[in-house]
């Protein structure tokens, strides 16, 4: 069952519900509001004629002494006054004894009898009010008894009976009509119903459309088109477009991290394809017969050193890249940053002597790890003294919670095309021929920057040198 079904079937039982309560109490309210007009119309009538017996009235006993009961006599020679002269023809109304024998009514017949149970006539005696329900000429009627007593004795009884059939078939008549006018109000409001929930669902019917076209399309790009009010449907319309635009970043994440792997391995596989061939063509070389001279078996040893040394230093920067991407937790210690920069400076002018690298930095100390740091700092030297000729200066100084560690070169700069690359792996410049590496040293500075919870850049500016820019966590 689909949830427009539920809602509308939901929708249509709390509106029968609703309904069949407001009908119940509106037929019961009505009863009761006509059967006590009844019953008042009946006293007031009751009332009226028993003041009338009683003005009337001349032997109190005469009634009740008789061993025979006379016949009934008609209301004209019963009383002559005007309330029984006047009676309403809704009316029906007969007058006992104290005995429960006909004494009068409209016509004097003996056939003219309402009903008047037992238990009825022996309330009256006792001076008490009746009332019941019984049958009087083949139809349902309500009769109320009430005694007139003289001298405190019960002389004579009137009975004021109202027939129930009109009201019964009022009551019927209104019965039938809550029934119909709620029936075909239910009808209405399914349709109605059906209708509303249709335009409600809607968003939702299109969240389903989306979501199957992304599963079969696999396009993270469709979004939910929604126009209707911020309620709970436009915040889960406006949720699940958040989610696809961030399901489609992360899709894109993956599919540039797999394509980024891709490229990764394939350079890999470049790089040591060209040490393994030389060692292969050198091997062979070494096992020619006959043997080659002495001089050019050193010269080829030595060549095959370097590229097994060269093969080393890869194999040795893709472990630190591996480490770091399989989210190698680094130290989190304070240390003074000054040492560090100088011992680094120190080992740096070893690799060019002529050189210089000038420092120039705070007693400033940091967070993160001592032995990271020195290798981010190593490969930013590196780089600095592999392209460029001039000086090379370096410098720490405090930014707000951070400290800034710059290393400044004086070379011919970093293109702006090139330089959104420069942290990609085994990306190298037009200079890659002449200048030895991998292309993998600031990709393993970046690594090793964002483990320690900090943040490293390049500013560069074309024949103006370029500026590797750390910041990290101060100490406290």
């Amino acid at each position: 069952m689909s949830i427009r079904l539920r809602f509308t079937l939901l929708y249509n039982a709390i509106l029968a519900l609703t309904l069949a309560v407001f009908g119940i109490a509106l037929y019961s309210i009505q009863a009761q509001t006509t059967y006590d007009a009844l019953k008042n119309d009946m006293l007031h009538t009751s009332g009226t004629l028993g003041e009338s017996i009683l003005r009337s009235i001349t032997n109190p006993g005469a009634t009740t002494k008789s061993v025979t009961p006379p016949p009934p006599e008609p209301f004209q020679t019963f009383s002559r006054d005007q309330a029984f002269q006047r009676l309403p023809e809704r009316e029906i109304v007969r007058i006992l004894d104290g005995s429960g024998n006909l004494v009068a009514s409209p016509f004097g017949s003996n056939g003219d009898n309402l009903p008047l149970t037992d238990a009825g006539l022996a309330s009256l005696k006792n001076g008490q009010d009746w009332w019941e329900t019984g049958s009087f000429q083949d139809q349902s009627v309500l009769i109320y008894s009430h005694p007139i007593l003289s001298s405190r004795q019960v002389t004579y009884i009137i009975q004021v009976a109202r027939p129930l059939t009109e009201r019964n078939r009022s009551l019927q008549s209104l019965a039938v009509t809550m029934l119909a006018a709620s029936l075909l109000t239910i009808l209405i409001a399914f349709g109605i119903g059906w209708v509303f929930s249709k335009i409600i669902l809607t968003p939702i019917q299109r969240i389903t459309q989306t979501a199957r076209a992304i599963g079969d399309e696999r396009d993270f790009t469709h979004r939910v088109t929604y126009n209707g009010p911020q309620d709970e449907v436009g915040q889960l319309a406006k949720t699940f477009n958040s989610m696809l635009t961030r399901l489609e970043d992360a899709y894109q994440q993956v599919a540039h991290s797999l394509e980024m792997q891709r490229d990764f391995v394939a350079d890999v596989s470049h790089e040591l394809r060209t040490p393994l061939t030389t060692l292969r063509g050198n091997l062979g070389l070494l096992r020619r017969t006959p043997a080659i001279p002495k001089d050019e078996q050193a010269d080829i040893l030595a060549d095959m050193t370097d590229e097994s040394d060269r093969m080393i230093r890869l194999v040795n920067d893709l472990l630190v890249l591996a480490r770091a991407d399989a989210g190698r937790s680094l130290a989190r210690e304070e240390f003074p940053i000054l040492p560090i920069l100088d011992e680094t400076c120190r080992q740096a002018r070893q690799l060019d002597p002529l050189r210089a690298i000038r420092l120039e930095a705070a007693d400033l100390s940091i967070v993160g790890d001592r032995d990271a740091l020195k290798q981010v700092l190593l490969i930013g030297l590196d780089n600095a003294l592999k392209h460029s000729n001039g000086p090379v200066a370096v410098s720490a100084v405090q930014a707000g919670a951070q400290v800034e560690v710059r290393i400044q070169d004086h070379g011919l700069g970093i293109a702006p095309e090139k330089l959104q690359h420069i942290f990609d792996r085994f990306y190298r410049g037009e200079d890659s021929a002449t200048i030895p590496g991998f292309g993998l040293g600031l990709p393993i500075a970046k690594s090793l920057i964002t483990a320690m919870g900090g943040d490293i850049s390049m500013q560069s500016e074309p024949g103006h040198g370029s500026t590797l820019l750390l910041r990290l966590s101060k100490a406290a």
